[in-house]
């Protein structure tokens, strides 16, 4: 007879792994080159486009070439790497400022020399902001008169601020004191920083909203960056059809990753004009399409809500506009058949943030697939050279998104 202890001996129990389901792209895969520094991809077609408008001042008209913007990066960079800001590979610099140009060049200018970005909300509070400084190292902040007294007083001189508008004791001036430390011939030298770069190197850090928590930083690199722009306007059949022909309106924070990446760096990747505004206004939205004759008007649901139920669109041209992307959030149908009532020659694309369409896309009469061309009945066809990876099946929670 067993003893007490055998009989009562506990059985190990083996649990069943959750089968791990992979799910690829119906599109065929495209060739990606993410080996380049991110403002190398992002002007690549710079000679092709350099003297045609890159960005558009909404309140004052000013325009600034692709030309230009190349240069004034290169002039940027240049003084970033000089006393007194003395940053290089590994640095973080921070951009706390509304939508203008001098947050495109000081990214790209930051990407010149292998520094990292950490993009904030100037209406954030003095503590978020703090708690982001610190969390991400950035020893840089570009920002405006708005929003300098919500920066944290740091001992030893540890934080120098650069102001894009007014002049302060204390702080650098952008135009006045940083681009005019670099004597003219500076800024077509070329680029030391390219030695020891990596593609895995960090270029941006974003905060996220702190949904389930604290804000988190998000570090995106070179390679996956140039990745996700490459999967939405590369290719012979892209995903989001961008072209050098297109005008492109800035709304949406460019502090928020949408307007960062699907407006700014695809935008400049296909060479399109973008026509930035400081802040979203509705009225003035409308005649700054007509005024420049918008082509691509990426938003989010509330301003797609605001349009559908505003006179406004009536007493303007908006016949420009043949394409509307709306991310961030879903939008029921009964306002996006309102809002397309607004811009009937328009198509109106739902996307996510993830590399995916909110539509499935199905072959056109050439045999290419068309972009929102289906009923709204699914989560949506995965961008070009894109893996799924399902990992609980059981409550479809945690999904890892791929990116080779």
């Amino acid at each position: 007879m067993e003893s007490t202890e055998e009989q009562q001996q506990p059985v190990a129990v083996v649990e069943e792994a959750s089968p791990e389901i992979i799910f690829r792209s119906k599109l065929p895969d495209i060739a990606i080159n993410n080996t380049l520094p991110l403002h190398r991809y992002c002007f690549e077609r710079h000679p092709e486009v350099a003297d045609r408008p890159c960005l558009i001042d909404g309140a004052t008209g000013a325009v600034l070439t692709y030309a230009e913007v190349d240069r004034l990066t290169r002039r940027l960079a240049a003084a970033l790497r000089r006393a007194p800001l003395g940053l290089g590979r590994g640095a973080v610099v921070m951009n706390l400022m509304l939508n203008s140009a001098e947050f495109v060049l000081s990214f790209f200018a930051a990407s010149r020399v292998g520094a990292a970005v950490t993009t904030a909300n100037p209406m954030s509070t003095p503590h978020e902001i703090a708690n982001q400084i610190a969390a991400s190292g950035a020893t840089v902040v570009f920002t405006e008169y708005m929003a300098v007294d919500k920066l944290p007083v740091k001992a030893n001189g540890g934080l120098t601020v650069v102001l894009i508008d007014a002049r302060r004791d204390g702080c650098l001036h952008f135009w006045d004191d940083v681009m005019a430390s670099v004597p003219d011939d500076e800024d077509q030298e070329p680029e030391e920083a390219a030695a020891g770069f990596d593609p895995d190197d960090v270029v941006a850090l974003p905060y996220s909203s702190g949904t389930t928590g604290l804000p988190k930083g998000v570090m995106l690199t070179h390679r996956s960056l140039s990745t996700s722009v490459a999967q939405q306007v590369d290719g012979d059949n892209p995903n989001i059809g961008f072209t050098a022909d297109d005008v492109i309106l800035c709304s949406l924070p460019m502090f928020h990753i949408y307007s960062l990446n699907t407006i700014m760096m695809c935008g400049l990747r296909v060479g399109a004009a973008i026509v930035v505004m400081r802040r979203f206004d509705l009225a003035r939205m409308m005649q700054l399409v007509e005024r420049h004759r918008i082509t691509i008007a990426p938003l989010v649901p509330p301003i797609v809500v605001a349009v559908a139920k505003s006179d406004e669109a009536a007493s303007h041209d908006l016949s420009s506009v043949r394409m509307v992307l709306s991310g961030a959030a879903p939008m029921g149908k009964d306002i996006e058949d309102a809002f397309m009532a607004k811009l009937p020659g328009a198509v109106l694309g739902q996307v996510r943030a993830v590399p995916c369409h909110a539509r499935p896309r199905a072959p056109n009469a050439t045999g290419r697939f068309s972009p929102f061309s289906c009923l709204l009945v699914s989560f949506g066809l995965y961008f070009f050279s894109f893996l799924l990876a399902l990992l609980d099946f059981a409550s479809c929670f945690m999904c890892s998104f791929l990116i080779f």
